[in-house]
């Protein structure tokens, strides 16, 4: 039974110190001080339980005990590496291949800039998009069957032991009537629509669990005339006149001549926070690391971005 003492951390030093046979060389080697490199060398002596060196003045001098172990202990080490790669290969890890889930509306801006950052950080790297609800998404995540998801997490426990949870942006929701509708001025009262018609989003959207909370606050269940899988679709529904929906604002800028979006009067006003989810035993993933600094950038930029445009609102000259 091997004792806690002997480490494949502690085999690395010594392997290091037997190629240099130096203490302070080998600890500049591998960056560690002096004090850490002997008391690596002294632990794993009393593990093996027999002497590998012996003091020579201030140098220490290995015995043939000391080379006979650093035999073994290249070979002991070696092959873990060969196993921990193996491992990461079956795993789907740092082999320059990324899953990432995303939300639907996440597609027209977010994704597309990551995307051309990620290529810029790791041009080698490929990436696979899967689209579905918040729900489906953090199911997926748990299972291992993406790497990393962007979802709200306004709307989804996320287990801080288990995943790392990167803000991008923050988004305030709307209501988003068909064009053609009467126009209506001032912050929207959901109590106003109660004869109206709705669309909405399946259960497990991040947008219908607002949807659900804002009709609560007004009192009344809305009439939905249908639900569907996906914002685009619902979208279309909104533009063709079936009736009317809460949309993130995210949205605003590719609908904004075909779907009117209507800040929503105080009671009902909601926020989406959208942000990166990946497991924290991912964090040191070389591709995962280029996400992460690519994520941190975009919300450096959404951050400018709408600190530029409140002060264009505050002093319009």
């Amino acid at each position: 039974m091997l004792e806690n003492e002997i480490t494949f951390r502690k085999l690395e030093i010594f392997l290091a110190f037997m190629d240099k046979r130096n203490i302070s060389r080998t600890a500049e080697q591998l960056d560690l001080s002096t004090v850490s490199v002997h008391r690596a060398l002294h632990t794993l002596e009393e593990g093996i339980r027999c002497p590998l060196f012996v003091h020579q003045g201030r140098n220490l001098t290995p015995l043939p005990a000391a080379d006979t172990l650093a035999e073994y202990a290249r070979e002991v080490c070696d092959l873990m590496r060969r196993g921990i790669e193996e491992t990461r290969k079956s795993a789907g890890v740092g082999q320059g291949r990324l899953k990432l889930g995303t939300m639907y509306s996440l597609t027209l801006d977010t994704i597309p800039q990551l995307i051309m950052g990620l290529k810029l950080r790791r041009p080698l790297l490929e990436l696979e998009l899967v689209m579905g609800s918040n729900q489906d998404l953090l199911l997926k995540l748990e299972q291992q069957q993406v790497d990393a998801i962007l979802i709200s997490v306004s709307d989804s426990q996320i287990d801080p032991a288990r995943y790392e949870a990167l803000p991008l942006f923050k988004d305030d929701i709307y209501l988003a009537s068909p064009s053609t509708s009467p126009l209506m001025s001032g912050p929207a009262d959901l109590r106003d629509f109660r004869d109206e018609k709705f669309v909405s989003l399946n259960e497990g959207f991040a947008t219908y669990h607002g949807f659900q909370e804002a009709f609560q606050v007004a009192g009344f269940e809305p009439q939905i005339v249908t639900r569907v899988n996906d914002i685009f679709s619902m979208i279309n529904l909104v533009q063709a006149g079936v009736g009317h929906t809460l949309l993130p604002g995210r949205m605003r800028r590719i609908y904004q001549h075909s779907v009117r979006l209507m800040t929503l009067a105080a009671p009902y006003q909601m926020r989406q926070t959208i942000a990166l989810v990946f497991a924290r035993n991912r964090e040191r993933d070389p591709d995962m690391l280029a996400l992460v600094a690519e994520g941190r950038m975009y919300a450096l930029s959404h951050r400018n971005s709408a600190a530029l445009l409140a002060d264009a609102t505050l002093d319009p000259l």
